[in-house]
């Protein structure tokens, strides 16, 4: 965060969404004025609220895709929601206030997941030491038995003797009937003779090492605290609200309570690494510091992205049957305000999560929105509409661009992929002209485009290794020409 200054944010965001420089800078500063509130005394960074941001604009132009990353570049919990999906409260459907218990469980998830990377190599090298135990019981246990009762000196005496076979220098065990034990070994061991128990489990160590036996079946014992964390971490959503106010104390107990019954289960030894790989880590994580840790990043430098807002705005908008806009917007008005939101993990505070709202406004305006929420929504840009030249950046430019998309995937089968200018341009151009007749869903047209331009190469690929294809204006106008003059032109794009 020390390094992310705007003009890195901005930079890092130009890589992936094109245009929209207006936004971009919005969301820049907002960032940035994150880390210099933190950098304040407190008495004066809890007066400081973020500077919330309205983005307008058609679909299709960037806006969801710039808050997943910035939300991916801070590394933050982020959590993207659909106003029209929640009901006044009273009503049936999602409560407003599962968007914070969600947020939660990413967070909680995402600190988990880090955890565990900082305990992998330590929990790898339990879990091996611990399959090496399972190998070598299992080898004791294969091995041939050798049982020998006899009758003791002595009244109504009788033993029990165990060899175990197949090892070198083996001892022999008599177990007696009055309970005790008594090992009768091979001799004392010369010096600096190894035990063979020892030579056994070094030369399965090497074996597990080398990988050699990666299909091997054995059995292990596995508990809850291999799948406890976890089921712990996964709660659905859309909880009602009665689970929503349970308190953190009734959920540590009921963590707490987690049974810790063994049970025995054969895999392979690829298996059993990765089940006992998972089990020793969530040993050597502390649960109460992944949720503390969590709760502050939520509460923190948490971002929800609140989309189709503009469908919730004026009282005369319906969002369901009985349900008014106007009541969603006045139940999401707390929680982008500022409150205190009870979840499983505790209260979250939402004074300092950053909320990014957008949507189209072409039925409508900012101003129907209710006046509080406008209030809460200072910082609005205006995204513009995309025109050929920015589809053509967008086929080409970004680290994430479509045809790089579709040109790694086909390497896969051997096949190479080379687009000129002009088949760019053109595939650019049947875009905007589709966007003209039917409704304008912005660059995601370019998805349902290049998928028709390819969909035959992608289809042949298998048979086509070693090819090199190229993309120029003549193989796409080929394969969109019919597409073009169809009147009917939604039975191909929709």
């Amino acid at each position: 965060m020390e390094d992310l200054t705007p003009q890195a944010i901005v930079a890092y965001l130009d890589k992936y969404i094109v245009g929209q420089q207006e936004a971009k800078r919005a969301v820049a500063v907002a960032l940035r004025n994150r880390l210099r509130r933190r950098r304040l005394p407190s008495e004066i960074s809890r007066e400081i609220t973020p500077k919330n941001i309205l983005m307008i604009g058609p679909t299709g132009v960037g806006k969801t895709e710039l808050a997943r990353r910035v939300a991916g570049l801070i590394d933050a919990p982020f959590i993207k929601v659909e106003a029209t999906k929640f009901t006044e409260v009273g009503y049936v459907g999602r409560d407003v206030e599962s968007i914070i218990q969600d947020l939660v469980e990413n967070s909680v998830s995402m600190v988990h997941e880090e955890k565990l990377k900082e305990v992998e190599s330590e929990a790898e090298r339990m879990a091996m030491e611990r399959i090496l135990n399972y190998l070598c019981q299992q080898h004791l246990a294969s091995g041939k038995r050798v049982a020998a009762k006899g009758q003791a000196r002595g009244k109504g005496n009788s033993s029990t003797i165990t060899v175990a076979g197949g090892l070198q220098g083996a001892s022999a065990e008599v177990a007696k009937e009055d309970g005790t034990n008594q090992v009768i070994g091979a001799g004392p061991r010369r010096a600096g003779e190894k035990s063979s128990s020892r030579r056994e489990r070094e030369r399965f160590a090497a074996l597990l090492s080398d990988k050699q036996l990666e299909d091997q079946i054995i059995e292990i014992e596995v508990g809850s605290e291999s799948d406890g964390f976890d089921s712990v971490l996964e709660f659905s959503a859309g909880m009602s609200r009665e689970e929503m106010n349970e308190t953190f104390s009734e959920f540590m107990d009921s963590y707490s309570s987690i049974s810790t019954r063994r049970r025995s289960r054969k895999v392979s030894v690829r298996e059993a690494r990765r089940i006992l790989t998972r089990e020793e880590a969530n040993k050597l994580i502390d649960f109460d510091q992944v949720i503390d840790s969590a709760v502050q990043r939520v509460e923190e430098t948490a971002v929800v992205f609140i989309d189709e807002l503009d469908k919730v705005a004026g009282p005369k908008i319906d969002v369901g049957a009985d349900v008014s806009g106007e009541g969603v917007q006045r139940d999401l008005l707390p929680i982008v305000e500022g409150t205190t939101v009870m979840t499983r993990y505790g209260p979250i505070k939402t004074d300092h999560i950053l909320f990014i709202a957008a949507g189209t406004f072409f039925h409508s305006k900012p101003s129907d929105l209710i006046p509080e929420i406008q209030g809460r929504f200072p910082l609005r840009v205006e995204l513009q509409p995309l025109s050929q030249k920015d589809f053509e950046t967008i086929l080409s430019q970004p680290v994430n661009a479509l045809i790089k998309q579709y040109s790694a995937l086909l390497e896969t089968e051997g096949v190479e992929l080379v687009y000129t200018p002009d088949g760019i341009a053109e595939m650019a151009r049947v875009a905007v002209l589709m966007n003209d007749r039917l409704e304008n869903i912005g660059a995601r047209r370019l998805h349902t485009i290049v998928e028709r331009v390819l969909e035959e190469v992608s289809f042949s690929a298998s048979e086509r290794k070693g090819e090199k294809i190229v993309i120029d204006r003549d193989f796409v106008a080929a394969r969109l020409s019919d597409v073009i003059k169809d009147e009917d032109l939604s039975r191909y794009i929709l």
